[in-house]
This record gives C-alpha cells, sequence and structure tokens, in this order.
C-alpha cells in the first residue's frame, strides 16, 4: 500500500484543492421576454424555447 514518506504542506494542498470551487450556473437571456434562463431550459415567466411556446403559463 501507498504510504507518503513527508506530509504534504498547506501550499500543495490548497494548489490541488484550487480547482475545487463551485461555479456559478451560466444563466441566458430569455429571446421572448429578456428574463434570465439557464441553458437548455424552458424560460418560466413566459413559457418559450427556442422561439416557440412549449409551456402555457398562468397569469397570476
Amino acid at each position: 500500500m501507498a504510504v507518503p514518506k513527508k506530509r504534504t504542506s498547506a501550499m500543495k494542498r490548497d494548489q490541488r484543492r484550487s480547482h475545487h470551487a463551485l461555479k456559478r450556473p451560466y444563466a441566458n437571456v430569455c429571446s421572448n421576454c429578456g428574463h434570465p434562463v439557464l441553458r437548455h431550459r424552458v424560460c418560466q415567466n413566459c413559457g418559450h424555447y427556442r422561439g416557440r411556446v412549449v409551456v402555457e403559463v398562468e397569469e397570476v
């Protein structure tokens, strides 16, 4: 079994973990209403996806 000979320094450990941060979800703008929408999802505000109505949205 592999066992480290020396203790890993804090700098080495932190450099390895530098890529582990969570990234914010990228949001596009709906072409119909201008509301921010996640990619490849139907707009919750107007129900459009790729220029056509996919879901009927109730007016509140």
